[in-house]
């Protein structure tokens, strides 16, 4: 009979040391990267810290070289070069860093009431009266029209001012309560508070224009410049382990830095492949995958393109081609945990439980698989044979009961391009809410699974 058992019985005060540790680097990620450029920075920097080199700057590369190819400051293709040629195949894991948050308006600014707030536009599955009455950050960059780039960050830092969106009182919320969970708020009263102090002088729009005045002061920006910046809104709070005995770790953006993280430290810790190795952080996969750093955009081919160019000294399209076609791919996503408070939305017998590994996810999609890849039953082998080999503690799971719902990931666009694809990643309780909670036993074993697939 086949039956996963929670991991935490197996796993002796060595291995719970390494385990503990392990989290603490990751809250730090987490902390340091709540925007996908964050995200990226904070991997770029880890990278040149482990002697990554920029890709675009060699003539050639060798085996054993470390390379990265950042592109728009939201994707960090990172590679390490193997025995193998290249066109052999290269083994892929694959995370998006974008998270569930609210993006600032291209005219955001209004007062009203005697308050200034900030009109947003969500990005990504919400459920909308989850981000009401808790503290925010803001993040982000606004280019201002002689291009100047000014960096903004607020909210995070000891001694920071937070925002904030309202909710109604429960005293006036009769009819609020009757609605239904999609509407209780609504897309367009996800206004942030940013100020209240007037401008004395002005008898119009006082509080909007002393805010501005703040922001030119402080930031010299104006107005206009909000239709040129990129502002993300995301939960003021940091990383902390969760529960009396600290074994799970709550926090803002584990869908998905939690597999950007453990792949990254995997690959850090790769030495001599036989196979080029890739890591790669990619954006957009909240919203479908689109725009040119979503894993439909051309920038994934043309980094694997220069690759081919720069191990091989020549590049042709049936080289690409022939390339992905024998390379492998985790598409390293989170998966739903059983949640016990809300059992009827799972299948028991093929849920994901916390802290019994990480997570084989043979299909994703909706209803009947729609939007999946679909991994093989030849490559669910070979995986599973990877991961025993190498001692990783691992489930597999579907995500939800059929017809109950449903989600999708990246798979399919790297399934698309004639890889063997599956996915496989961290179960979290209350995924895309603006505090997810993951198992440190699952966050560490996503980190073995990775480096087994490398070095497989």
């Amino acid at each position: 009979m086949f039956q996963k058992e929670n991991g935490w019985k197996t796993v002796d005060d060595a291995l719970k040391e390494k385990i503990f540790a392990f989290s603490e680097g990751y809250k730090q990620y987490l902390d340091a990267g709540k925007t996908e450029r964050l995200a990226c920075a904070e991997a770029l920097r880890l990278a040149k810290e482990q002697g990554f080199t920029n890709l675009e700057g060699k003539e050639s590369l060798a085996c054993g070289d470390k390379v990265y190819f950042v592109n728009r400051d939201k994707n960090l293709f990172l590679a390490v070069i193997g025995e193998e040629e290249v066109e052999k195949g290269i083994s892929f894991v694959i995370s998006h860093i974008d998270s569930p948050r609210m993006d600032v308006k291209a005219n955001p600014v209004y007062s009203d009431g005697g308050l200034t707030l900030l009109k947003t536009h969500y990005y990504g599955g919400i459920k909308k009266y989850q981000w009401t009455a808790v503290p925010l950050a803001i993040h982000g960059v606004v280019v201002k029209v002689d291009g100047e780039r000014v960096q903004i960050s607020v909210g995070d830092e000891p001694g920071d001012p937070v925002l904030y969106i309202s909710d109604l009182l429960i005293h006036l919320a009769t009819d609020q309560m009757q609605k239904k969970a999609t509407e209780v708020v609504t897309g367009e009263a996800l206004n942030v508070l940013a100020g209240s102090l007037p401008e004395k002088e002005s008898e119009k729009d006082a509080e909007k224009e002393a805010l501005l005045a703040l922001l030119h002061e402080k930031y010299g920006i104006t107005e206009e410049d909000f239709l040129s910046a990129e502002l993300e809104i995301v939960p003021a709070y940091p990383a902390k382990d969760v529960g009396f005995d600290r074994s799970l770790v709550g926090a803002y953006g584990h869908d998905d830095r939690v597999c950007a993280y453990t792949s990254l430290q995997a690959l850090f810790d790769l030495n001599q492949p036989k196979k080029t190795a890739v890591c790669l952080l990619t954006d957009k996969e909240e919203i479908g995958s689109m725009g040119n750093t979503g894993m439909r955009s051309a920038f994934f081919e043309y980094a694997v393109a220069l690759l081919i160019e720069k191990t091989v000294g020549s590049y042709n399209e049936l080289k690409l081609k022939r390339t992905f076609r024998n390379s492998c791919c985790l598409s390293s996503d989170v998966n739903a945990g059983y949640d016990p408070t809300y059992p009827e939305v799972m299948d028991k017998m093929n849920a994901a439980f916390m802290g019994r590994g990480v997570v084989l996810t043979k299909y994703t999609g909706s209803r009947g698989k729609s939007g999946s890849s679909d991994a093989s039953a030849e490559f669910m082998g070979k995986i599973r044979r990877c991961f025993d080999t190498h001692g990783v503690m691992w489930q597999s799971a579907e995500l939800g009961k059929v017809d109950c719902g449903g989600g999708g990931t990246i798979a399919q666009y790297v399934a698309n391009l004639d890889m063997e694809v599956v996915d496989c990643g961290v179960p979290l309780l209350s995924m895309h809410a603006p505090y997810e909670v993951a198992s440190k036993l699952d966050i560490y074993m996503a980190y073995k699974a990775y480096c087994a697939f490398y070095e497989a």
